[in-house]
């Protein structure tokens, strides 16, 4: 069998319908008969749309030639012999010392404890908010109007904020896990497409299921999953034990060269206020890029942090239709297409980065606080992409020079200042009239109800004038948006980037600068301002603490957070094999079945 690389075809042979034409056109590329190919599978297929007037698909394809055939492909295709991808090998290990805790049970948390439990080390998953399915009926109810849960919202709960996103799985990442990543979500559920289009996504409204079924897998693997479970506090040995992050802390015996080890975590029921002491020797901690509470916690345990670049912003709305007609010109509303998306990015004069990010074709802005009185954007699609409007986070690099002082959680706080300043301007509040008063207050009737969003047009926004509705765009965000100058919340440094750069934006993509597209404020949890600084053992300066995925500052996706989930499995069941002669079983992460006769691995990979 033979692997075709960059074939091009028609938008007519993608459709499901017309296989006999993508054989035929797969057929004159490789400069063989079609009755010459026996079996096609596709790989890889994309859309190139550089030139409007012939926009077509590029396909990775795997052939089978009849005996005899020998192919001549056109210029610019590349052949090679055909190698299946390998699956992913988990080792078994005998569990006999403490369980691992999991805290978080996004994708990272969730990939990671589903190797841990296949491994056979029985993980406890620990998630703050609820599970999927009442997480849903609370997001649902907070867009109707009622008041916030800031245990249960689009942050938290279980399959972490990327639930509530458009779904998106490509990532700018290279490594094997992420076929291994895609399988499992196979696995639980989402469409086989996800495995060979070069942009998947799954959308919202399918991937509620998916998390279902990952944790049932888990539990079925023989793991457990608690969910309103917090981690309230550390419980060390060595070191310090007198740090506020350390709860129970014991400090009789210390650690290999005096370090502190995790000996066990506190946990406290958000329904009962219970609290438990766990003992374990291991914790990976994949609490999300908004679990700001956790961050300090974990800083005042004495975890080396450190500042990364982030980026805030807006999410800018746009008519699907002129995207499409934007990116795929009279191709546009072709059945092979959907939804056209873009990616952008400029630098403004002084160097600073402008960029799009978390496309959602015909999607919508969501409500994405998670604190009283705080007010944050997002954007999700669902599966089909068939909204009116299509959004993107419209993003300013912030870095941490820009930053007063060296605290490492400074950012946290210029996050929280940001949507502190838009929740008050949505309800047309300023900041010197409420010092002290309950800006919360559902009742007040002198100002926009709690969690109104602030909302401009963009030709308001360049002219630096008092905004009005838009002509063409009606803004989607579920409680609705107050129109505003957002010069009036965001940073001076912020807003001047914006507009620099949307003009450059809009010769990169016609019509993105519009007069009546709509910027939504504000954009702020787009990645953690914090790294949880860890060694090459993927461990904190704090033993038996696992920094993981988006939340501690390596990821930036669904998909690259799975990864660092493998990752971080990978390194503790290779220490665990370390300490035991048990015998190796392995087994795949998309599936229950054990593998015979393999031995076991640990990839490593560069970031």
């Amino acid at each position: 069998m033979i692997q075709a690389s960059n074939v091009p075809v028609s938008l007519d042979a993608l459709l499901p319908e017309n296989e006999s034409l993508f054989r035929r056109e797969i057929a004159r590329t490789l400069g063989v008969k079609t009755s010459a190919i026996t079996e096609v599978k596709l790989l890889k297929r994309s859309i190139d749309a550089r030139k409007k007037s012939n926009v077509h698909g590029v396909v990775t394809v795997a052939v089978e030639l009849a005996e005899g055939a020998d192919p001549r492909p056109v210029k610019g295709v590349a052949v090679k012999a055909y190698e299946p991808p390998e699956p992913l090998s988990i080792p078994h290990v005998e569990p006999t010392g403490l369980r691992p805790v999991v805290v978080g049970a996004g994708p990272a948390g969730l990939f990671c404890a589903l190797y841990l439990a296949r491994a056979g080390l029985r993980p406890l998953v620990v998630e703050r908010g609820a599970s999927v399915d009442e997480r849903v009926e609370i997001v649902e109810t907070f867009n109707a109007g009622a008041p916030l849960d800031e245990r249960t919202n689009i942050q938290f709960g279980e399959g972490g904020a990327g639930t509530f996103s458009d779904g998106k799985l490509n990532t700018g990442i290279k490594s094997p896990h992420i076929r291994h990543v895609l399988e499992a979500f196979v696995e639980a559920g989402a469409p086989e497409d996800i495995l060979v289009d070069a942009k998947p996504h799954i959308g919202t409204d399918l991937l509620v299921g998916v998390v279902r079924n990952l944790r049932r897998a888990i539990e079925e693997a023989g793991g457990e999953v608690r969910f309103l479970t917090r981690l309230d506090g550390l419980v060390l040995e060595g070191g310090a034990a007198d740090r506020p992050g350390v709860a129970d802390a014991v400090d009789e015996v210390g650690g290999e060269d005096g370090e502190a080890r995790v000996t066990a975590v506190r946990l406290v029921d958000e329904r009962t206020g219970a609290a438990e002491v766990f003992a374990t020797d291991c914790v990976v901690l994949a609490c999300g890029h908004s679990a700001r509470d956790t961050f300090q916690m974990v800083c005042e345990a004495g975890a080396d942090m450190a500042r990364k670049p982030f980026a805030v912003g807006v999410r800018i709305e746009h008519p699907q239709a002129l995207v499409n007609e934007a990116q795929y010109g009279p191709a546009a509303g072709h059945a092979a297409l959907g939804a056209a998306d873009y990616k952008l990015a400029v630098k403004t004069d002084d160097g600073r980065g402008v960029y799009s990010f978390c496309m959602c074709p015909g999607g919508e802005v969501v409500a994405a606080a998670s604190e009283e009185g705080l007010l944050c954007v997002n954007g999700m699609s669902r599966h089909a992409r068939a909204g009116a409007n299509a959004n993107a986070a419209l993003l300013v690099e912030v870095r941490p020079d820009d930053l007063p002082g060296d605290d490492p959680l400074e950012g946290v706080a210029f996050q929280r200042q940001l949507e502190r300043d838009a929740y008050l301007l949505g309800r047309g509040l300023a900041a010197d009239d409420v010092e002290g008063a309950d800006t919360s207050s559902e009742s007040d009737s002198a100002f926009m109800p709690p969690y109104t969003a602030p909302a401009q047009t963009v030709g308001d926004f360049l002219a630096g004038a008092p905004s009005t509705p838009s002509a063409t765009v009606t803004p989607t965000f579920p409680r609705g948006v107050a129109w505003r100058d957002l010069h009036d919340c965001l940073p001076p440094f912020v807003a001047d980037a914006l507009a620099e750069a949307l003009s450059a934006l809009d010769r990169k993509l016609h019509g993105f600068a519009d007069v009546d597209a709509v910027m939504t404020a504000v954009e702020a949890r787009s990645s953690s301002p914090v790294r949880i600084v860890r060694d090459d053992r993927f461990q904190s300066n704090i033993g038996g603490l696992y920094p993981c995925g988006e939340g501690a500052g390596y990821a930036g996706g669904i998909t690259s957070a799975a990864v660092d989930g493998l990752r971080v499995a990978e390194a503790i069941v290779t220490e665990r094999l370390s300490e035991t002669a048990a015998p190796v079983i392995c087994e795949g992460i998309a599936s229950a079945q054990p593998v015979s006769g393999e031995t076991a691995f640990c990839e490593k990979e560069g970031r």
